[in-house]
């Protein structure tokens, strides 16, 4: 007999915490902080967002070290920064909402021009983010950032978190050794998928065995890279089977693209190029302005885009799986329900709206006011936001 569907709207349980329904707030890198640690602006966005109805919400993006930062603005593990981030924890609690902190490193998606540091990868190859060659990372490298995680997630319960989110996708530092694209190393982490996927598992292992079962711990995984040769779908399902038999998560948030190589297929819908070039200095303006098409591509939107490839990992899996991409509607969500999914994350459509759960919640039949135009990408340097409403006074 089948088990009945839930219902996204009731309560449920994420490893030891109980949201207050199925809708998490998606990571969306917030432009917010500021020498590594939290603003007032930061935690007003969660605020509006714990608000607006959602059952957790996710600080993104936290790096694990310095190397590890996509910008040095970025929120870094430190002493210093633990009272801030306890300040925002304490507000969105307020709320009625959990807290989930994304912690990770950003490996050859890193700009050491801004970090001041270089960047490292799976091989040494051009960094065009950076202007210069992320370095091959070395077995202590890599040990370094295993324990940087464990040490983020054992923080992140002093800071108040009800969870932390792995990341392993968007060929950060684990997925581009996921990927065979851009591993070409010939070590124990080379190679076969079984040693590519090693630096993922071990990471994911030390975050479970720091934290137990004090807060939840869910990875963040690529399905696929969306380039030629990358990390795909068939090698994804067996990493997440490899996943589960560890235990060492209690969910997987199913996602796709490379902020590397092709960022634009995760998102779907306009490649904003003019609203990327104005957001960057004049060197690099005219570069994206004669080349970023080929780097930014617009893909059709519509709304679940990513359920397909997501059921093949939920036939394969019985661990708890996180929808994302394109839920922005009641019956979006209702879908990814009764496909076996236990959560759904959403990213635009709360930027857009950050009430639009609540109003859900008032009538099903609610539709989201985002037009996946994706203008709000560009806005990550300044204070992410959808250019389409006026700023919150």
């Amino acid at each position: 007999m089948n088990d009945p569907v839930p219902d996204v709207l009731a309560p449920a349980k994420l490893g030891p915490v109980t949201l207050r329904n199925r809708i998490i707030k998606a990571a969306t890198y917030e432009g917010l902080s500021r020498a590594g640690l939290v603003t007032d602006e930061l935690i007003d966005f969660h605020v509006r967002h714990a608000a607006g109805g959602v059952g957790m919400t996710t600080v993104a993006y936290c790096a694990v070290s310095p190397d590890g930062r996509t910008d040095r603005r970025q929120i870094q593990w430190t002493d210093r920064a633990l009272p801030g981030l306890r300040a925002l924890t304490d507000a969105v609690h307020a709320e009625g909402a959990a807290v989930c902190a994304q912690i990770g490193h950003a490996g050859p998606v890193a700009d050491p021009r801004s970090n001041g540091v270089p960047a490292i990868g799976p091989t040494r190859r051009f960094n065009p983010l950076g202007g210069g060659f992320t370095r091959a990372a070395t077995k202590a490298d890599l040990d370094r950032v295993v324990r940087a995680h464990a040490h983020a997630a054992s923080m992140a319960i002093e800071a108040g978190f009800d969870a932390v989110e792995v990341h392993l996708g968007h060929n950060y530092l684990a997925s581009a050794f996921l990927s065979p694209r851009l591993n070409r190393r010939k070590d124990d982490y080379g190679g076969p998928l079984e040693n590519r996927a090693r630096l993922a598992r071990d990471i994911a292992r030390a975050v479970r065995d720091a934290v137990g079962d004090r807060i939840a711990v869910i990875a963040k995984l690529n399905m696929d890279d969306g380039v030629p040769g990358g990390f795909g779908l068939e090698e994804a399902i067996r990493v997440a089977q490899w996943i589960e038999h560890d235990g060492s998560v209690d969910a997987l948030e199913l996602t796709a693209g490379s902020s590397l190589l092709n960022p634009m297929y995760l998102f779907r819908g306009d490649a904003p190029l003019r609203e990327f070039a104005a957001a960057m200095p004049p060197p690099i303006r005219l570069g994206v302005r004669l080349v970023g098409g080929r780097f930014l591509r617009a893909y059709p939107y519509r709304d679940g885009y990513l359920l397909p490839q997501a059921r093949r990992v939920r036939a394969a899996v019985s661990l708890p799986l996180i929808a994302l991409g394109g839920i922005t509607d009641r019956r979006t969500m209702d879908r990814a329900m009764a496909d076996g999914f236990q959560f759904v994350a959403m990213a635009r459509a709360l930027l857009r709206e950050p009430d639009l759960i609540n109003r859900i919640k008032e009538d099903a039949d609610t539709r989201s006011r985002c037009i996946h135009c994706n203008k709000c990408m560009p806005t990550i340097y300044r204070g992410t936001r959808c250019v389409l409403v006026e700023r919150p006074v």
